[in-house]
């Protein structure tokens, strides 16, 4: 079993930074992609960037070219840098740790994100 802990959400205005941080523990040898979703206030749950163990990224379309998830594979954490941020960026983030691509995997708790003048 894995646990997740993150840390770095906030209230943050329109075009403004925030890191998000996320540390595994427990059974991190299963883990191979860690990874970052969100949910916005009446809507499912989304990807927004995902990394591999060996580095392989994707971003959702919406956060390409503004976020950057980077991972330390030695420190099993996981991080989130957003810039540029938009108000539609505004949801729950969560972080996710899964054996594979196409595994549920394990979540963190969620940290809000709210971007507001």
């Amino acid at each position: 079993q894995v646990q997740l802990v993150e840390s770095g959400g906030g209230l943050v205005q329109p075009g403004g930074s925030l890191r998000l941080s996320c540390a595994a523990s427990g059974s991190i040898s299963s883990i191979n992609v860690m990874g970052w979703y969100r949910q916005a206030p009446g809507k499912q749950r989304e990807l927004v960037a995902r990394i591999s163990r060996s580095g392989l990224k994707s971003y959702a379309d919406a956060v390409k070219g503004r976020f950057t998830i980077s991972r330390d594979n030695a420190k099993n954490t996981v991080s989130l840098q957003m810039t540029s941020l938009k108000r539609e960026d505004t949801a729950v983030y969560y972080c996710n740790a899964a054996s594979s691509f196409i595994s549920e995997g394990s979540w963190g708790q969620g940290t809000q994100i709210t971007v507001s003048s």
